[in-house]
């Protein structure tokens, strides 16, 4: 089959939260040819899936998940960009020239600027290291939403989840729904907020699978070195979000190791000129609000690039310490207009953050309430306007 050959102003990949609400600003800001890619049936992203309410900016009680999903594509293609689906980016055949596939074949894309809103994704129990059989009734979140609502498949009658952040309490208030009993959640982490009516296990760990044809079991192990067996047809791993960075990687558009997505500065750029990266392509999983407000940040600098703005060199990274597990962006470049989104991996309340350059002090603050592990903490900027471009790495600490 003949390969296609296209040129385009500015290529997104991933017609999320992120990507519809640049794709939005661009279009209506007169930037050319925008192009969104979406490997989907349906632009939207995740928030299809989520037929809770609370979507939108600020968060609006009665606007569910699908409905905020139509609205954010009906907006991008009201600005005037092109939204195709079902067409997969596969690779990439220069700097700034994609290879894609999809109903019209296969297609060499070229465009002055390639925005990635890959989006994030669930890893797998097999990446998770859990052993035993491979039973029918093992899901990811993800996969329990479409199999409730997009196909209205029966899921089991008594189900275990693994977590205990917001995805994992939704993912018990869907299997509720579906007439499955949630026997327990089962979170590794000291505390977690309780869902009402389902006993938690904290400080507890999957330690095996039984069952053969369909699950009949997990074994579960506590800190102390208790164990037990709980009784279930269907078990559930929640929360283990890494940004879907698999085209960033084939392009060679440098990961961040705490984040696992592709190292920005303030502005999304990547190390790659005229690349850009976008919504929890970043970070993992954030809130749909959140995503689609760096989409549409992200319009000023992609429109700058366009205009002829210089690729600034790569600046000192940011870098973090345990028990804080990443910082986005990830990389300094000149002074950030918008708060750094911090994560940490334990539960803190009211802790010190500081901020550190070859040892000098740049900022200091004590964090208002807690500090979680399922929950972003936003460190104001103002400190960046200090920071020595030719220096050592920006280090977050705790304390």
């Amino acid at each position: 089959m003949n390969r296609t050959e296209r040129t385009v102003d500015v290529l997104v990949v991933g017609a999320g939260p992120a990507g519809l609400a640049l794709a939005a600003r661009l279009a209506q800001a007169g930037a050319g040819r925008v192009e969104v890619l979406e490997r989907e049936d349906e632009a939207g992203g995740m928030p299809r899936h989520l037929h809770h309410g609370g979507f939108g900016r600020p968060p609006r009680p009665w606007t569910r998940g699908p409905e905020y999903a139509r609205r954010a594509a009906q907006a991008a293609l009201a600005a005037g960009a092109a939204v195709r689906t079902g067409v997969s980016a596969t690779g990439w055949a220069g700097p700034l020239a994609l290879e894609t596939t999809g109903p019209a074949g296969p297609e060499r894309i070229t465009a002055r600027a390639v925005v990635l809103a890959t989006g994030a994704r669930e890893r797998p129990r097999s990446a998770r290291l859990v052993p035993g059989s491979r039973p029918q009734g093992v899901l990811t979140t993800g996969e329990l939403l479409q199999s409730v609502h997009r196909f209205g498949l029966p899921v089991g009658r008594r189900a275990v989840v693994v977590g205990a952040e917001p995805v994992a309490r939704h993912a018990v208030g869907t299997l509720r729904r579906a007439g499955t009993d949630v026997v327990a959640m089962v979170t590794e982490h000291p505390r977690a907020a309780a869902v009402p009516g389902v006993p938690l296990l904290t400080a507890t760990t999957v330690g095996e699978l039984r069952g053969r044809g369909r699950l009949t079991g997990v074994l579960v192990r506590h800190r102390d070195g208790r164990s037990g067996l709980l009784a279930c047809d269907t078990v559930v791993f929640t929360g283990d979000w890494i940004p879907d960075h698999e085209l960033a990687r084939r392009g060679g558009v440098p990961l961040d190791p705490g984040t696992r997505g592709p190292g920005v500065d303030a502005s999304f750029r990547t190390a790659q000129p005229g690349v850009f990266a976008v919504g929890n392509a970043l970070h993992g999983i954030e809130s749909a609000a959140t995503a689609a407000a760096e989409g549409a940040a992200a319009a000023a600098p992609v429109l700058a690039h366009l205009a002829g703005a210089p690729w600034p060199e790569p600046g000192p990274p940011l870098e973090v310490r345990a028990p804080l597990v990443w910082v986005t962006p990830n990389r300094v470049t000149g002074t950030a207009g918008r708060p750094l989104l911090l994560r940490s991996g334990e539960a803190l309340t009211a802790p010190v953050v500081t901020v550190r350059q070859d040892g000098r002090l740049l900022w200091r603050r004590r964090a208002v309430g807690r500090l979680s592990p399922s929950r972003s903490l936003r460190v104001p900027s103002v400190w960046t306007t200090r920071v020595d471009p030719a220096g050592g790495p920006v280090v977050l600490a705790i304390g």
